[in-house]
């Protein structure tokens, strides 16, 4: 059972000496205390030792409280422990148990935390299927104004980023996705300067375009402020000092509405977004493909995460036709992403940039130009690679008409007639 047990040997309490030997003092204050820290009382019992300390003992909703004085030591131990199965109490018994110390001034508090039980991180991939990722302890949780944020620490992966149930990123294979979203595209262009970045905020993505010389300045456009400020707290190690990168300008709004005032031009956009749902659902729209195409400069591109061909194929082949009949070249490509537990799929779609169009050589001579540092996933034999897709991947982005035997494929690549 998931919990947090916090255990206190408090001593050289300074408070009034009869608030150690006053049990039925102390209970009504106690109970009052259980309800100012959100948690539930659903019984009580104190016992009054003759001229000496009390005993006392609050039944939890979510567990218990107990509480033994001696007035002669002038201590008292203080035991608080709630579950965290439903919901996390953690903080709420953290409150708690900080109200009780406060009200005995003790002069030493001996005080341990103890992480009950494991944190089991489901991850649905669909209403059928998902998979799990164990981790130690929570490391905190914020409702935001548009989510609910969670970190982890976690023995394979480190700290473990999750939005509203789903996980987003992690310390240690962060670059699986951060590195194909944006190394195949803008290693194709020949000389990109002015890059968008919608969502984002962990600066992951920020940090890879970075990496390239040529880019003169990146745009992250996030629309929620405390996932910027999480990532800057807690995930170093994702973004390594971007936010500090005088080529960053962090804008806090809304990416529909940047795309649709602005009047520059970007080389690269990328959508560093959630899962097509919910309120997120718009930014995967026909209406803001178009929106985004308009936005691009000549020869520049779209990248963009798909979801899961395996777990929802539908959802990737809607996608794929929404943006064939925007683009003149959707180039999907595929890859297996550890936190998010399946192949996984992308894909860069332009007028002009057809990135499938180079070899191995070719990348890794443009890898070697520019000095890429720190790649620890994409090169010339990669960007082959993932652009080679399995026939059930091929099939779900290539359009009917050129599904057609007599016709012949296109593999990967969607062309159709601009009006």
């Amino acid at each position: 059972m998931n919990g947090l047990h916090l255990i206190g040997d408090l001593t050289g309490c300074r408070c009034d000496p009869q608030l150690l030997l006053d049990g039925e003092r102390f209970r009504a204050k106690c109970v009052e205390m259980v309800e100012a820290a959100g948690l539930t009382t659903v019984g009580v019992s104190f016992h009054q030792f003759d001229g000496c300390g009390f005993t006392g003992c609050i039944v939890l909703a979510e567990s218990h409280l107990a509480v033994h004085t001696w007035p002669e030591r002038q201590g008292l131990t203080l035991d608080v422990y709630v579950c965290n199965y439903s919901a996390d109490n953690s903080a709420k018994a953290r409150s708690l148990f900080d109200t009780i110390v406060a009200y005995f001034q003790p002069t030493e508090v001996a005080r341990q935390e103890i992480d009950r039980g494991e944190h089991l991180l489901m991850e649905p991939l669909s209403a059928s299927t998902g998979f799990y990722i164990k981790a130690s302890k929570q490391l905190g949780e914020w409702q935001t104004k548009f989510q609910k944020m969670q970190i982890y620490e976690t023995p394979h992966y480190g700290k473990l980023f999750r939005l509203d149930g789903f996980n987003m990123t992690s310390e240690k294979e962060e670059f699986v996705y951060h590195e194909n979203l944006v190394h195949p595209a803008l290693t194709a262009h020949l000389a990109p300067k002015k890059v968008l970045i919608i969502g984002g905020g962990d600066g992951g993505s920020s940090e890879e375009v970075l990496k390239h010389p040529a880019v003169e300045s990146v745009t992250m456009v996030e629309i929620d402020a405390d996932v910027i400020q999480v990532a800057k707290e807690h995930f170093q190690a994702v973004h390594n000092g971007v936010f500090d990168n005088p080529k960053l300008r962090v804008l806090i709004d809304d990416g529909m509405k940047f795309v649709r005032e602005t009047q520059e031009r970007f080389d690269l956009i990328s959508l560093d977004l959630n899962d097509p749902v919910g309120p997120a659902a718009a930014l995967y729209s026909l209406e803001f493909f178009q929106q985004l195409r308009t936005a691009l400069a000549p020869g520049g591109a779209l990248t963009l995460h798909l979801g899961s061909p395996v777990a929802q194929p539908q959802r990737v082949a809607d996608l794929a036709q929404r943006l064939n009949n925007v683009f003149r070249i959707v180039r999907a490509y595929t890859m297996y992403i550890p936190l998010y537990g399946s192949l996984w799929a992308m894909a860069v779609c332009s007028d002009k940039l057809d990135p499938k169009s180079f070899t191995a050589d070719e990348i890794d001579r443009r890898i070697d130009a520019r000095k890429l540092q720190e790649l620890r996933f994409y090169n010339g034999e990669t960007h082959e690679g993932v652009f080679a897709l399995p026939n059930f991947v091929r099939d779900l982005v290539t359009p009917a008409r050129l599904k057609q035997p007599s016709r012949g494929r296109r593999l990967g690549v969607v062309r159709t007639a601009m009006k």
